[in-house]
């Protein structure tokens, strides 16, 4: 991070199945250790599942799923005056994109006894219904943010 100036933002190129932008950031989420075939493979079978289940056009119920997963605000920490408030702040939409897809590998790591393709494709579903973890976690933390509000003065 530079101290003056800004870093430009890097231009993702959709990906090959479903041409789309999103997918691709999604598949950069779940690679882990640089195994991006593994990860597509993840995405994609994952994506098939929910077209068998749903009968749905996937990449339709993954954007509605991603949308109801994406956060509006967050809370920051902010130190004045030798105390510690946690100040309410709105989150841009690269930001809370990014902040949903994170959340919603770390569920799917999270769920036990299914493959990582079984539960991604059931927490996708549930956040689609407008249930599931990703979506609790939303709601958690627009709770945080709506009773820190008095702190909402601090936000610089």
């Amino acid at each position: 991070m530079p101290r003056r100036g800004n870093v430009s933002k890097r231009i993702i190129q959709e990906d090959p199945v479903y041409k789309s932008v999103l997918v691709q950031k999604f598949i950069h989420k779940v690679m882990t250790k640089g195994k991006k075939s593994k990860a597509e493979n993840i995405v994609y079978s994952a994506l098939d599942e929910i077209k068998k289940k749903l009968n749905k056009d996937p990449l339709e119920v993954f954007d509605v799923a991603l949308g109801k997963i994406t956060p509006m605000l967050e809370v920051k920490a902010r130190r004045v005056g030798g105390a510690t408030y946690q100040v309410p702040i709105e989150v841009s939409k690269s930001r809370g994109q990014g902040l949903a897809m994170k959340w919603l590998c770390t569920v799917c790591q999270e769920r036990a006894g299914k493959s990582m393709i079984e539960s991604l494709a059931a927490e996708v579903m549930d956040a689609y219904n407008g249930a599931g973890a990703c979506v609790k976690k939303k709601e958690d933390l627009h709770k945080t943010a709506e009773a820190n509000k008095a702190f909402a003065h601090f936000r610089w």
